[in-house]
């Protein structure tokens, strides 16, 4: 086998080397690990590819490579120069290039690429059509082993690294051709599964960016296990940008001083920029200096640079000419953002935002951001050309209808899509504030036709559905009917068809502001104008104005008629709108008087009115507009209401300033008298009643009981909250009005007095209603205050039977007075004061009245037999209690101390008695005389509830009590006295309700 590159000679140097310095052998084996297992580890296919590629333009000729996988062994073929002795010895040279004369071109700079075969086997082999060379770590370990037979220490350092010796240090000859077609061929069989692993990864991995980081490559192919792809003709599927250079004679001496002397002897640099032309396509997300390195990019897009390598080859080296290169990549992007832009690209997503994903990151991402606002990337609203972001402005929320507007105003506009805003910002553009230009807007285009501004309003549209925006907007120039531009939209009226121009032309002398109908769209609605309708209309501030001066127009005729025309083309419209009540109209007798004191001839309203508040309406204008529309502005035909909502009883509303006594109302109704924080969710008032005639009452209820409206006003309570939000129901004014002010022909007040429907009993203690009353619907005649039970009694009619029942010239019986106690018991009204003298029983069946220090309330029977007491006020549970306070008469138990005398005999209740009252003791107490507090009685129940007696009757008592069934006092009576009649009552207690 002839050794055409003279192998032999390379390994009897270097062999004797180590022979003779051990150390050299370490050093030579140690950086071969540190390359192999280090910054070359993952490198095979991208090495081998520059390999292939700085061949082919040594050779001139375009490059191919074909990497094939087949069978555990990876072939590596490309066109190019053959391998030569040089080739051979710089491969066999750590850190040795033989590309250091080589031109530009070239990619590789260190010459030891190679090494990155060792991570994947231990035989690599390199055929050519000028011979063959081989290494082999099996080879190299039995020259080694032969050579430390004559040196000791050789032999020592192989010990020790485990017979792990160099593999690329010693070349071997081999034998073989490359395939045809190609030039070169490398050979790796792999070392195993793991190695095949690993380069299946890479060739998988491998792409377009490899094309374009080695352009002495114009074909790649990939065969793993006959699965063909082919990598070709990448520039089509990138937009690329490509710069390059030779450093001047100044610059080397600068830039180079720390790089190795290979390096600066190529003062060469080259900078490529890729963007995907399918937006699916994902560049890599590292720098490629050439081939990859660590460095992270956040740009999208691929960047291939000369950048100076660290020994590792994974990441750039610091130093001067790192910072050259940063900026003449990011001129080089620049370039390329305004080449898409010319194109017509939106470029705005490839400019710099967010943070950085290193150090070399940043520097290129500040360059770039210097770089761009001086190159014309942005495209204007107004021609299309395009500007310098330096020269550009945006308009913040504007979209591109309304730029297109401004674009002939603001010089240099161009569109802020929501999603570039980030972008701009990093350009560092100028912004407007929308809310600024619209100011602006109005001098600026203050000559031209509405029509014009109907252009403007529907530029708009999209623009308006957004409530911040509409903020921006609000003082938006508005062309009027009348020839003015106002600025600002709110309260501004749309015209229609629904009314007579006639009418608008009357409200516009008095400042009502009508759009151009020329500038009408319906943007201004969205932006607060209002539609033309009644409603809108007389609502305008002007319209109001209008109707409260009404009386000192030059014509109020007009107004009054204009006023009318609106109303009556829908009188809904008019409801809530209290301050029309102020127009001036036309009485009967040709005086202007307002439409609240004003009433229909023959009407209800004419009839209870006083004839000195109101006057008679002109016919003629009832005719003219029809009762609806005089009735909605608050001519009465009958009584009118006033209504208002979420009412603070501490502020009124202007709408019932004029309501009588409506201050007097919300300081009654208010909690613990005060109006501060209390509110009215709805009031309905009926107003003027004041101005009724005081024999009309009988007909003015009639009309209450009649009218829904009015029905409501009056029966309906209010529903007062505190500060608390404690709710609590209250009187209506209407109710109010009438119980406070209403006087009968005797100058007593209607309320009060008892309902044609009272309780016999409680209506002998008051006086009685007019025999009118009795036609009144009943609800209407409690809400007036008529009396019909002792709920219906308010603290002032609880005031008036108390001093009623304490007459001791009346005779009130027994009976009636119990049903009295019971209800007033449980009555929630009470009156200032408590009375001096109450009425109690005393024992007849009639009552007596005694002072109330000389009374107490019984609330259970036992202390009926305790005269030592005083007079009985009686009642039992709540009723008792309430009683107690309403009269300030104590309690029997907070006077006596009902404490028995002896402790009596034990005896078992009959068994006849807990058989027919289950809740019956088991055992009672007899005595023979049973004292309490030293007053003799017949029975009695102690604190614990056990019963006490000293007779038949009083024992029955004692135990109904204690079982708390003293409904079943008579039957224990009987089972005690006749026993005989035991089946008897046991039948009848079948029939006992439950």
């Amino acid at each position: 086998m002839s050794d055409v590159f003279g192998v032999g000679g390379i390994r009897e140097r270097v062999v004797a080397a180590w022979a003779a310095g051990p150390v050299r052998f370490r050093e030579d084996a140690n950086a071969e690990e540190d390359l192999a297992l280090g910054g070359y580890l993952d490198r095979v296919v991208v090495e081998l590819a520059q390999n292939a590629a700085d061949a082919a333009a040594r050779a001139g000729v375009p490059g191919r490579v074909q990497f094939s996988l087949r069978s555990g062994t990876l072939v590596v073929s490309n066109t190019g120069a053959p391998l030569t002795a040089e080739g051979v010895e710089s491969l066999a040279t750590l850190r040795a290039s033989a590309k250091r004369d080589d031109s530009e071109s070239a990619v590789g700079r260190f010459g030891v690429g190679f090494s990155a075969v060792l991570a994947v086997t231990d035989e690599p082999v390199i055929l050519s059509r000028t011979g063959g060379v081989r290494f082999s770590r099996a080879d190299t370990a039995a020259v080694v082993a032969e050579a430390g037979q004559q040196s000791p220490g050789l032999e020592t350092e192989v010990r020790r690294r485990d017979g792990q010796v160099p593999v690329l240090r010693l070349p071997f000859e081999a034998e073989g051709e490359p395939p045809e077609g190609y030039d070169t061929a490398v050979i790796l069989p792999l070392r195993d599964e793991a190695a095949a692993e690993l380069v299946r990864r890479l060739l998988d991995e491998a792409g377009d960016g490899l094309l374009l980081a080695l352009p002495g490559l114009e074909r790649i192919e990939i065969d793993v296990d006959g699965s063909v792809r082919v990598l070709a003709d990448a520039e089509a599927r990138w937009f690329v940008q490509r710069a390059a250079g030779v450093l001047e004679e100044d610059d080397r001496e600068r830039l180079l001083a720390d790089r190795p002397t290979e390096e600066r002897s190529r003062p060469y640099w080259s900078i490529l920029w890729a963007l995907p032309r399918d937006a699916g396509t994902e560049p890599p997300r590292t720098v490629h200096a050439p081939t990859p390195t660590d460095e992270p990019l956040s740009l999208p897009a691929l960047l291939l640079a000369t950048f100076p390598l660290d020994p590792s080859r994974r990441h750039v080296a610091n130093g001067p000419l790192t910072d050259r290169l940063v900026q003449e990549a990011a001129t080089a992007y620049a370039e390329l953002l305004r080449n898409r832009a010319e194109d017509g690209a939106n470029v705005l997503p490839l400019v710099p935002t967010g943070l950085a994903a290193g150090a070399l990151d940043r520097a290129l991402r500040d360059a770039i951001l210097a770089a761009l606002p001086g190159t014309p990337i942005v495209r204007s609203v107004e021609d299309s050309t395009l500007l310098r972001p330096r020269d550009a402005v945006v308009v913040e929320g504007s979209d591109d209808a309304f730029n297109t507007v401004l674009a002939p105003i603001v010089r240099g506009l161009i569109g802020s899509p929501r999603q570039d805003r980030t972008a701009l910002d990093a350009l560092g553009i100028r912004r407007l504030e929308l809310a600024d230009l619209i100011d602006q807007l109005g001098a600026a285009a203050e000559a031209e036709p509405p029509s014009w501004w109907r252009d403007v309003y529907g530029a708009l549209s999209a623009m308006v559905t957004e409530p911040l925006l509409r903020e921006s907007l609000g003082t938006l120039p508005v062309p009027l009917a009348d020839g003015r531009l106002v600025r600002g939209v709110r309260g501004l009226l749309l015209p229609g068809d629904e009314l007579p121009a006639g009418v608008l032309a009357i409200f516009g002398e008095y400042g009502v502001r009508v759009v151009h109908p020329e500038a009408v769209h319906p943007s201004l609605e969205r932006l607060g104008a209002l539609p033309m309708s009644p409603r809108a209309l007389l609502e305008d501030s002007a319209v109001r104005s209008a109707v409260e001066h009404s009386a000192e127009a030059d014509d109020p005729d007009v107004i009054a008629d204009a006023v009318l025309t609106v109303v009556a083309a829908d009188v809904s419209q008019a409801e809530g709108l209290w301050w029309l009540s102020d127009l001036v109209l036309r009485d009967a007798d040709g005086e202007l008087v307002p439409a609240n004191a004003l009433v229909v001839a023959g009407s209800d309203a004419a009839a209870v009115l006083d004839e000195e508040e109101v006057a008679t309406i002109d016919h003629a204008i009832v005719e003219r507009h029809g009762l609806p529309a005089v009735e909605a502005i608050g001519v009465l035909s009958s009584l009118g209401t006033v209504s208002a909502s979420d009412v603070a009883l501490d502020e009124l509303p202007e709408a019932l300033a004029d309501i009588d006594g409506i201050e007097d109302w919300a300081y009654d109704v208010a909690p613990d008298g005060s109006r501060f924080g209390a509110t009215v969710g709805e009031l309905i008032a009926v107003r003027d009643l004041d101005w009724i005639v005081d024999d009309a009452w009988p007909r003015v209820l009639e009309l209450f009981g009649a009218s829904p409206e009015l029905r409501r006003a009056l029966v309906e309570p209010v529903r007062v909250v505190g500060p608390d939000d404690r709710p609590h129901g209250a009187a209506s004014y209407t109710a109010w009005w009438i119980r406070e002010r209403v006087l009968l022909e005797d100058g007593e007040p209607l309320a009060g007095r008892a309902d044609p429907a009272a309780d016999p009993i409680l209506a002998s203690f008051l006086d009685s209603a007019p025999a009118w009353t009795a036609q009144l619907d009943p609800e209407v005649r409690t809400a007036v205050g008529l009396v019909r039970v002792v709920s219906d009694l308010d603290a002032a009619g609880v005031e008036l039977l108390l001093d009623r029942l304490a007459d001791p010239d009346r005779e009130v019986e027994e009976s009636a007075l119990l049903r009295l106690w019971s209800q007033l018991g449980t009555h929630s009204a009470y009156p200032g004061q408590t009375p001096d003298d109450v009425r109690v029983l005393d024992g007849s069946g009639l009552t007596k009245v005694t002072s109330a220090g000389d009374a107490v309330v019984a609330d259970a029977p036992m202390w009926l037999q305790r005269g030592d007491l005083g007079g009985f006020v009686v009642a039992s549970g709540a009723a008792a209690d309430g009683l107690s306070d309403l009269l300030d008469v104590p309690m029997a138990e907070e006077v006596a101390g009902g404490k028995i005398d002896g402790d009596g005999t034990a005896a078992d209740v009959p068994e006849l008695v807990r058989e027919l009252v289950p809740e019956a003791p088991d055992t009672w107490w007899e005595h023979e005389e049973l004292i309490v507090d030293g007053v003799e009685v017949s029975w009695w129940v102690d604190e614990d509830r056990r019963p006490h007696a000293a007779t038949f009757d009083g024992l029955a008592k004692a135990l109904a009590w204690s079982a708390g069934r003293w409904d079943q006092r008579h039957v224990i009576r009987a089972v005690l006295s006749e026993p005989d009649r035991a089946t008897e009552l046991r039948i009848d207690a079948t029939f006992d309700q439950p």
